[in-house]
């Protein structure tokens, strides 16, 4: 793998940040997009202390443009994009009746809009090469609802079905691979985006909760893409075992 090239969203943080590390070890050179550049360029420094190859690139997913200026960057600087993972979302969980709209709108944009952009910007450089693998990050919520998840599940319930749509449109007939990760409760900053009071006790449940960590999301998203050529791991579904939705 040491001459893929892959673009990891979300990389500042988590579980972006995590599988950003893990391929670099595997040797693969990795393309960090997220908003924050101090934390960015901590990550790049960090991989490249080690003898990985990283650079930084300040994205955010919810602008079509910055999407594309991800992909060309990455083109300009290593001339290809092998592995692309969409893993920037937000968790604002709220009820309905608060009427947190403007919440809904950033979720629409960041966790639907953004897997959309940076498909679309890197499916022309995967088509030409004949190959490649996405991967969209979903969640449990994915497949199932719950109270004051009804904007975020549906979110997720579309970077789902968009993950299963590209499989049967790209798989067969142009060699790029999907994979969609569905984690369940992850030890994470996502729950920090939660602005709803009457949430506060889920919040501080979900803490106590012997959650999953970042790195088993990130070996998730490796067994996938080190998979060979012609294995598809279509989905993979992790909850911690102490969850039971």
């Amino acid at each position: 793998m040491t001459d893929k090239v892959a673009i990891v969203t979300g990389a500042s943080s988590g579980i972006g940040r995590a599988t950003a590390q893990s391929l670099a070890k595997k040797g693969v050179r990795v393309v960090l997009g997220a908003r924050r550049r101090d934390r960015l360029d901590e990550l790049a420094s960090e991989i490249q202390s080690v003898g990985g190859q990283a650079l930084s690139f300040v994205t955010d997913v919810a602008q079509r443009q910055s999407c594309e200026d991800l992909i060309r960057y990455a083109i300009e600087q290593w001339g290809r994009i092998d592995i692309l993972v969409n893993n920037a979302g937000l968790m604002p969980l709220s009820f309905i009746k608060n009427l947190h709209v403007d919440e809904w709108d950033r979720m629409i944009d960041v966790n639907i809009k953004g897997v959309l952009y940076c498909t679309a910007a890197a499916l022309p450089h995967m088509l030409t090469a004949k190959s490649g693998h996405i991967v969209n990050v979903s969640s449990v919520a994915g497949r199932i609802v719950f109270p004051a998840g009804s904007v975020y599940c549906a979110t997720k319930h579309a970077v789902t079905a968009f993950s299963e749509g590209l499989r049967q449109e790209l798989s067969t007939r142009k060699n790029i691979r999907v994979t969609c990760i569905e984690p369940g409760v992850v030890a994470t900053e996502l729950t920090s985006t939660i602005t709803d009071e009457s949430l506060q006790e889920y919040v501080e449940g979900a803490k106590k909760m012997a959650a999953l960590q970042s790195q088993d999301i990130a070996d998730a998203i490796l067994y996938a893409v080190f998979s060979p050529n012609h294995v598809n791991v279509n989905e993979i579904l992790i909850r911690p075992t102490a969850q039971e939705r």
